[in-house]
């Protein structure tokens, strides 16, 4: 850590720049100031190492002394230190265990940019009405573990930065190119239409298995609502609407589970289409 770090120590929550920590419970008014909140050791370590602009971090001496040892921490970072029963006042003492940190989030990337950037035959994630921001965070997460190259987030689902998203992916998003766009059947269009990629909506209840589908090429997984799925507008401009069997008489998986089955099989099917 560099020795001009500028570090404050506060008695109290009430200074101006640590507004953002004081007002946790109003997610959307920090993504409209282009800020997000990541909480927990893990969540801030990857934060630090990710290079994208943080604005400050909020955490106890006994952090502070870890952190010392352990990370970098940039210049330009103010770094508020408290005791520990000052930082327990702010919701969710226990996920966030004493260090926080707010980010700025990154310049939105275009269509083309996100497609120039990624590898070929390159895999999307498009994500239609999902409201729980924990799903998303763990759908985020699990498109980092599966190699997605980027998620494209429509119009009426919650955005990967919302502070419990954040969490729930454990820092991955900060190394997934996200695209908030304001149509997603136009943006879906765009990828069929301009880019050669196939569009699959992952659907239940339809014929079409996933265990018989191939997915060759550049490939974009679409998936929908926790409780209707995905909007009929958007599955019309999907080529295919393919299921995970069920067995039991079960008639679906949330969504998160459902996204881990559809991009371990395609990425199963590419390792086993690579040479050796």
């Amino acid at each position: 850590m560099s020795s001009s770090l500028q570090i404050q120590r506060v008695e109290s929550l009430d200074l101006p720049e640590l507004q953002p920590y004081r007002t946790l419970r109003r997610p959307m008014d920090h993504l409209k100031e282009g800020i997000f909140v990541a909480e927990g050791e893990k969540v801030v370590r990857r934060l630090l190492a990710s290079g994208l602009h943080i604005v400050s971090l909020l955490l106890t001496n006994e952090w502070l002394e870890t952190l010392q040892k352990t990370a970098t921490i940039p210049d330009n970072v103010a770094v508020f230190v408290s005791k520990k029963e000052i930082v327990e006042t702010i919701v969710g003492y226990n996920l966030h265990q004493g260090i926080m940190a707010i980010g700025k989030v990154p310049a939105e990337p275009s269509l083309d940019g996100i497609v120039r950037s990624a590898p070929h035959p390159h895999l999307f994630v498009a994500l239609d009405g999902l409201a729980n921001a924990e799903n998303v965070g763990v759908v985020v997460r699990n498109c980092s573990a599966f190699g997605v190259d980027a998620i494209i987030v429509g119009e009426t689902s919650s955005s990967p930065y919302l502070r419990r998203a954040v969490r729930n992916s454990m820092g991955t998003v900060f190394q997934m190119p996200v695209l908030h766009t304001p149509r997603l059947t136009k943006t879906l269009t765009a990828l069929r239409q301009m880019h050669r990629a196939t569009v699959v909506a992952a659907h239940p209840h339809k014929e079409s298995s996933i265990f018989t589908t191939n997915f060759p090429g550049n490939v974009c997984i679409v998936l929908g609502n926790e409780g209707e799925g995905i909007s009929r507008e958007v599955l019309d401009a999907c080529d295919a609407h393919i299921a995970i069997p069920m067995m039991n008489g079960t008639d679906s998986l949330n969504v998160a589970s459902a996204s881990a089955v559809f991009l371990y099989e395609v990425r199963r099917q590419r390792r086993s289409q690579t040479p050796t």
